[in-house]
Order: structure tokens, then sequence, then C-alpha cells
């Protein structure tokens, strides 16, 4: 007896998963998609079904059991099946040969064939064709029939349909399973991207630093993109021995991963690579770093994305060799060159706010010079009450913001001495009351000077109220108590202690016993107690300070920690 299973009359016969890989992917693709209709087929009728080419009607899968199942003579029929209702392809009175139309997911039409038996045959009756359409002589051919259930056409083309939407189902909804997988697989890749870009952008602060935030972007694109490696080099921004506040002054290479590369080697391949400023994300795999003359061998896929804000470079952003060994495509390199994009925006916003504030700290420099230059017994003094202020400040817990605004705020506090008459300023001996009010007018005077610089909006408090007094006796305003900021409160017993313990040209500085002796008693009445109590609590620093000439803190306040 023959086997149940049918034979593919051109493609190998399917023996599992093992045959099918075998195969080429469309020709194991077709093989399998072939064998599902053969065995629903089989299933449904209880016969075997031979398969043809719908459109050319070469034999795809042969029968075994089906006398007449590989006659050419039916490839001739199958070709003339229009449409994809089931049909008879032949009609020899007692037997009906079955033509099921089948357009596999594959794209190739099928028509699958097997003749059936719709009544019985009398002994004497003579077959004729039937014999041509099973191909045997007509003792064969009353065997078969004798071995066959009688069907009616109805129920044979019922049953076809039926098989035609099982299967038309079966493939629809694993196209659909496929699709669903496919976008799950999107949606997924699409979101880690979304967190990628959306944790980039809430960490783009002008005070962040740059190198914590390469490293948080390095860790977090090696979780999002199939790499083994990723690295950011971030580029100099400024020379050394030109800056006031902290900036790049050497190149730095941040890796997360397996990065095959260090920051010389990198340096090498952005140069063999001619890479600039303003250019394209550049993907690079094995069709290129296959070659026998590609000189870095342990890249095999690679992209490199600028850091630029147009013309100015600030780095590289790139990751290396696919997790998978595959290529590198535009999903990744648009990735990375939207990062890339945002980084470069962002290191230029802090480096202009850097130059910004090299500018203004220049300002403050020859704002303080020409304090100095106009009053040259007292060279010194603003700089001395910018650190004891800050000291200060210190011991009273302010933030370190507040302590930068303390620090210019001591610069800056008589800066309206400029437009004092000289002669006053410089008197060696005790002023009239004429010229103790001349003097007066400084607070006011700094005040108009800076109130236009909107960078230094801050310390006009303190320019304008270091003259105040607790009690409400000082100038110009009379503030007393807290209605003065505490700012001012500060700079004011750093400015006092200054102007007690320093020398003047009408008097020598007072000890400091004596110094302590006055704050004591003029602690709650001429300035804040609680000031007063941070200058006992921090008073062998400010001996320090007082005594350690242009000892300066820096301007940046990020390198005050």
């Amino acid at each position: 007896m023959s086997s149940i299973l049918e034979t593919p009359a051109k493609t190998p016969a399917v023996t599992g998963q093992a045959g099918l890989a075998a195969m080429g992917p469309a020709q194991a693709e077709l093989s399998a998609q072939l064998q599902t209709v053969a065995v629903a087929a089989r299933k449904a009728f209880g016969a075997t079904f031979s398969l043809w080419d719908g459109d050319t009607g070469e034999l795809l899968h042969v029968s075994l059991q089906q006398p007449g199942s590989n006659d050419p003579q039916r490839g001739a029929l199958v070709r003339g099946v229009v449409g994809l209702e089931p049909q008879f392809l032949a009609d020899e009175d007692v037997v009906l040969l079955l033509g099921i139309p089948f357009q596999l997911p594959c794209g190739t039409n099928v028509v699958a064939t097997a003749a059936f038996a719709i009544a019985s045959l009398s002994p004497d009756e003579p077959l004729g064709s039937l014999c041509d359409l099973l191909t045997v002589d007509e003792r064969r051919a009353r065997q078969w029939l004798s071995r066959q259930s009688l069907w009616t056409p109805e129920s044979l083309l019922r049953l076809a349909s039926a098989v035609q939407a099982q299967l038309t189902a079966e493939w629809q909804s694993s196209r659909l399973s496929r699709e669903v997988e496919k976008l799950s697989n999107s949606l997924a890749s699409t979101y880690e991207e979304i967190c990628l870009l959306h944790g980039v952008t809430q960490n783009l602060r002008i005070s962040r630093d740059e190198e914590e935030l390469a490293t948080l972007i390095t860790n977090w694109i090696l979780d999002c993109l199939p790499t083994r490696g990723a690295a950011i080099q971030l580029l100099p921004v400024a020379k050394e021995g030109n800056i006031t506040y902290k900036a790049r002054t050497q190149s730095t290479f941040i890796t997360a991963g397996n990065c095959p590369l260090d920051d010389k080697r990198f340096r090498q391949l952005v140069e063999y690579l001619r890479l600039e400023a303003g250019c394209a994300p550049l993907v690079l795999n094995t069709n290129i770093t296959g070659r026998a003359d590609w000189p870095f061998p342990e890249i095999r896929e690679l992209i490199i994305a600028p850091m630029s804000d147009g013309t100015r470079l600030f780095g590289w952003l790139t990751v290396c060799n696919h997790n998978a060994g595959e290529e590198f495509g535009t999903v990744e390199a648009s990735l990375l060159n939207s990062v890339g994009a945002m980084l470069g925006i962002h290191s230029g916003n802090r480096d202009l706010y850097r130059e910004q504030a090299e500018f203004l700290a220049s300002v403050v420099r020859a704002l303080t010079s020409a304090i100095d230059a106009k009053d040259p017994y007292t060279c010194g003094h603003s700089d001395r009450v910018a650190r004891i202020s800050v000291r200060l400040a210190k011991e009273m817990g302010c933030s370190t913001e507040t302590l930068h605004t303390l620090y210019m705020s001591g610069l800056l506090h008589d800066i309206g001495k400029i437009g004092i008459d000289d002669a006053v300023l410089r008197k060696p001996g005790k002023l009239t009351d004429a010229e103790f009010e001349h003097i007066k007018e400084h607070p006011e005077l700094g005040y108009r000077i800076l109130a236009d610089i909107k960078q230094l909006a801050d310390v006009l408090p303190a320019v304008l109220h270091h003259h105040e007094q607790w009690d409400g006796g000082g100038y110009p305003f009379k503030l007393n108590g807290d209605q003065t900021p505490q700012i001012a409160r500060i700079v004011a017993v750093a400015d006092a202690f200054d102007a007690m313990s320093s020398d003047r040209p009408y008097r020598k500085g007072l000890p400091f016993e004596r110094v302590d002796q006055i704050f004591k008693e003029g602690a709650g009445k001429q300035w804040d107690p609680q000031v007063i109590g941070a200058y006992f609590s921090a008073r062998d620093d400010i001996m320090t300070i007082a005594q350690n000439e242009r000892a300066n803190l820096s301007l940046d306040v990020l390198q005050w920690s």
C-alpha cells in the first residue's frame, strides 16, 4: 500500500524542520505551504490530492493514491480554472474530477485535484472515457471505484469551499500575527528611542556637567540600540590658562559597553574618514570594513554622528559593532544624529553661557580695578570683603548660588565711590559734615552705575544697602532689621571688619580683639546679630583671609565645592 503522504513533484519532500532548513528560503516557504494545502484537503475529504501551478499547469505535488494524479492532461485542465471558486474539471458520469483553487501566501496560484465517485457502476456498464481520466485499465478502474465512498456534487463543492475558507483564515491569522509581532517590535523600539530622546532633553541643563551627561547617554544608547559599544568624544572648547570658568581644555573620551577604541585611536579614525562639523551621520558596514585595506580591524560596523551647532564642532557620538553581526541602517543613524544634534546645541549653549560669564568676569575685574585705582589707600578692600562675605555666608548655611552673589557683591559694593570727589575720597583727615554726606552718596551712585547690567541684578541690594543698620540708623534709606536684604547685612559686617582692621592714612588698623569688642557691642544695634554670630564662629578663617592678600576665590561657582 502506498504511503498516505503525497510527494512533491519538483520540490524536495518535506521532512520536518531539517528538510525545510536544507532548502532556500523561497523554496522552503512554497514547500511548507503546499504541504499545508495537501494535509488540509486530505483531512477534510479522506482522499489525497495532487497540487498544480494554476498559471502554468506544472505539477507541484503528486498524490500516490490517486490514479491519474500526475496525468499532464490534468495540468491542461487546471490552466482553465477561472476565479477562486471550487469547480469540477471533468465529469465522467459516475466520477467527478474536483479542482480547488488556492492563492498561497507566497503568491503562487495552486489548484488541488482529486477524483471522486458520485454513483455506483453496474458490472456490465462500459467505462468508456473513465479509464482515460484515471489513466488505468478497466480492471483497475473498477477496483478503484469499488473502494470509493459516494459523494454528491453539492457536498463536494461545499466541503471544498470550507477547506478554502479554513486555510484562508489560517493564513490571514498567521499574516496578522506576524504583522502584530513586527508592529510590536517596532513600537518597542520606537518607545525606547522616544525614552532616549526624552531622557536627553530632560538633562540638557546649562549647569549639567557634560561628562556626566555623556556617561548617561552612552549607557542609554547601549540599552536602546543593538550595539556592543557606544562612545562620546568631547573636544576641547578653550585653551589652557585662558579660562575663569570651568571648561574643557583637552579632549575627553567616554565609553559604555565593549568599545574597542580609545581617544587616540578614535581621533585616528575620524582623521582617516575625513569627518568634519556639519557632516551627515556616517554608517559603515562590512562592505567597507571587510576590505583588506581597512585599517581598523577591531571595527566591523560603525555609525559616527557629529555633535555640532552649525559650523562649530563639540564632539562625536559613535556606536560600533552590531550585537548580532548585522548591518546598521538608517533607523539607528537617524536616532544617533538626533541625539548628536541635541548634544551639539546643548554644548553650544553651554559654551556661549561660559563666554558670557567670562565677559562678565572681565567687567567685574575692570570695575574692581577702577575702585582700587580711585582709592589706592583701600586697594584690596573689595577683594577681602568679597571673601569674608562668602565665609560668613557659608557659616550661615547659605546656598552656593548665594555665595556666588555675595562674592560678586563684595567685589562691587563700593563701585559708587567712582563718582565721589577724589579730594574727599583721599582726604587723610577727618571729614566735614558736608564731605561725609557726599561720601554717603556712593551706595546710590553704585546702584545707578550697575542698574542697567542685567547680569548683575542680584548684587544691587548689597550695593545699595550695605550701609543700612539693624536699628535703622544707617543710610541711604534707614531700613531696620529684616527690611535690609540678607546679602546686604552680610556684606555690612564684612565691610566693617575690613575697614576697622585695615590701615588707613589717618589711622592704624584696630587690633582684632578691639574689633571683636565693637562687634559684640554692636550686635543687634548696628549689625544683624545672626551675622555677628557667624563672624565669631568663623573668626579664625576670617583672620587668615584678612592677612592673605589676593587669595581670591574663583569666580566659577562650580569650582567652589
